[in-house]
């Protein structure tokens, strides 16, 4: 473990007030599976909003696919009209992007949105494609060499994990 420390849920807080000002009438909320799924779905409450947020696995379209083969993640769930629709993208950590890239094709797969945003906990550098948060309630720098991803309790509290790669 490191001695970086994130308060996951005061940075919550500041998702919530951005997600909020990116938020139109006909936004539709999708978290990439599992952290930005649990943020999406946490967001879908406090903020109000109809219906309920999507979920969106990045497994089918991912350019390392060969090297990590199918995850135990969870699968897509768009239960709304994605043609048309004000997509707003939830991710715990953005890093070097491919996730994105690869969350965008599984989307488009769904239908042709009217537009797509982004919105994340944790901007951390190290982009390896041309992608960005139009919100993001932190950045931070980490080496290479370690991994943060968020973490969510029983009773529904974020906390974030900072662990060193083999």
């Amino acid at each position: 473990m490191s001695a970086l420390s994130l308060n996951a849920e005061a940075l919550y807080q500041e998702l919530l007030r951005g997600v909020r000002s990116l938020c139109q009438d006909n936004t539709r909320l999708v978290g990439i599976t599992s952290g930005g799924a649990w943020l999406a779905q946490r967001l879908q409450r406090d903020l109000g909003l109809p219906g309920e947020a999507g979920q969106v696995s990045s497994v089918m379209h991912r350019d390392d696919f060969a090297q990590r083969g199918l995850s135990a993640g969870g699968q897509t769930s768009m239960p709304f009209e994605v043609a048309g629709a004000d997509i707003l993208i939830l991710d715990d950590v953005l890093y070097t992007g491919r996730t994105i890239r690869a969350v965008m094709n599984e989307i488009f797969d769904y239908g042709r949105p009217a537009r797509v945003q982004l919105a994340v906990l944790v901007d951390r550098g190290g982009r390896q494609l041309p992608i960005q948060a139009d919100f993001a309630a932190a950045r931070v720098a980490l080496p290479e060499t370690q991994s943060l991803a968020l973490a969510r309790d029983e009773a529904g509290r974020f906390s974030f994990e900072v662990e060193n790669k083999a």
